[in-house]
Parts: C-alpha cells; structure tokens; sequence
C-alpha cells in the first residue's frame, strides 16, 4: 500500500493536472497565447485537433490556433467537464475530459456548439506538469446561423466542416 505521502503526493498531483486544464481551457477564451503556450511541453509535444489539424509542436498549434481565433469578431467558451485523471506516477498521468464548447461569430453572424472529448498526456517537467500529448474528438455539432431575428440551424450532426 502507497504511503500517506504518497497518496498525498498522487492527490496534489491529479489536482495540479486539473488546475492545468482549467488554465489551457480559460486563456483559449480569453485568448492568452503566452498562457497557452506555457500548458504545453516546450520539448515534443503531440496535438490532434481533428479537422483543426495537426502539430507536433506548440507554435504551430498556436499559430493556427491564433490565426482562427484571435479576432475581435470570434467569442468562445471552452467548458471542460468530467475529468477521468489516471495517475501513472510522480511523473505522467493521462486523463479524458469531456467539452462543451460555443462559439459567437459576430462576423459571419453564426452560431456553433460542439462537444467531444480529449484524450490527454501529461508529464511534469521542472516541477510543473504540462500536457505532452492531446487529441480532441467531436461527438456532436449544431451550426446556427441568424438573419435578422431568426435564427436557423445550417447544421447538425458529428462533424462539419
């Protein structure tokens, strides 16, 4: 049996993972690319974002993620729930989440919300855990789009786009 420290040790670690998620999560919304950035391994990293492409590295992702999202005209919501953190050792962990994301295009005038999972990896690095691998995968996604005062669904389904 894990000693009391140990177990302590395991808690504040699947806590710490938590509180990471939450940040990556928050400064996708509030746009913080520096505070993104540092979520993700400097060294190798693996992200698999679906149709948003793939990265094996944390600029390329960011630019991507910078060129999409980073405008005036895009307002996002990224809620990640249910998270399910498996605990390897003092040093790796993985974990799925589930997430409820809704987008306002202010420009387009379209609505979406999608919803999916991450499967994620993580590894603490300089005392810090950080995400060394992520792939997301959509499981429903409704697209509205509004002219005037109505309002009507152009989409739903597993995928667009």
């Amino acid at each position: 049996m894990p000693s009391l420290e140990e177990r302590i040790q395991r808690l504040e670690d699947i806590e710490a993972i938590k509180q990471l998620k939450a940040k990556y999560l928050h400064n996708c919304d509030v746009k913080d690319i520096e505070g993104i950035r540092e979520c993700f391994s400097a060294n190798d990293v693996v992200i698999d974002y679906g149709a948003i492409g793939s990265f094996s590295d944390r600029e390329s992702f960011l630019a991507v993620f910078q060129a999409m999202a980073c405008n005036n005209h895009i307002i996002d919501m990224h809620h990640g729930q249910n998270p399910q953190i498996h605990w390897t050792n003092a040093e790796k962990a993985s974990a799925c989440w589930d997430l409820y994301f809704y987008q306002v295009n202010t420009e387009s005038q379209n609505l979406t919300q999608l919803s999916g999972s991450y499967a994620d990896e993580y590894e603490k690095q300089n005392d810090q855990w950080v995400i060394v691998k992520t792939a997301f995968t959509i499981s429903s996604t409704v697209v509205s789009e509004i002219k005037g005062d109505n309002a009507k669904i152009v989409f739903a389904g597993s995928t667009f786009g």
